[in-house]
């Protein structure tokens, strides 16, 4: 997950995220679940 959202990662993290991840998997819940550890 490194270089994907290129354009601004530093101003838009939320949006980066949801950009980069959003396309394949909610990053709303994915980001959680892997917080918590099931994924990572």
């Amino acid at each position: 997950m490194s270089g994907r959202g290129k354009g601004g990662k530093t101003r838009a993290r939320a949006k980066s995220r949801s950009a980069r991840a959003g396309l394949q998997f909610p990053v709303g819940r994915v980001h959680r679940l892997l917080r918590k550890g099931n994924y990572a």
